[in-house]
């Protein structure tokens, strides 16, 4: 189980590193360096990209900025209402990122790796804040 919570903790860690990074390009005005998917521009530049002028990717750092620091006050205080309030919020963010992959793939036909990846730390999280969640319960 310790291994989940570190696990839990890292991906908090990697979507916020990613999410940030987009979020910097955004405000830079720059379109991120794609390497394996030809469509980063094309996603960050869309009108998808921002929700009331704010960008996807910054309230994106924001989701894993604070499950990162839900996981580092768990592991802290080992309080079990720290987990469910993570599943909670990754569970948000993995409806969220199952729409926005919807935008991609089906309105947007371009896919940003960068954005693919967040959705696999989104899902990997809420996962994992199940499984967490369960074990606590006994």
């Amino acid at each position: 189980m310790k291994t989940l919570k570190i696990l839990f903790l890292a991906l908090s860690l990697l979507g916020f590193l990613d999410a940030s990074y987009l979020a910097i390009k955004y405000y830079q005005g720059e379109a991120p360096t794609c390497a394996f998917f030809k469509g980063c521009d094309v996603v960050t530049t869309s009108e998808y990209a921002t929700i009331f002028g704010i960008s996807i990717a910054l309230l994106g750092a924001i989701y894993y900025l604070s499950l990162l620091i839900l996981s580092i006050i768990y592991l802290d205080t080992k309080n079990p209402r720290l987990i469910k309030i993570g599943t909670v919020i990754a569970g948000g963010g993995f409806l969220f990122s199952l729409w926005l992959i919807y935008l991609q793939i089906f309105v947007l036909n371009a896919l940003c790796i960068y954005c693919v990846a967040s959705a696999l730390s989104s899902t990997s999280l809420f996962i994992i804040g199940m499984i967490l969640w369960k074990k606590s319960s006994y």
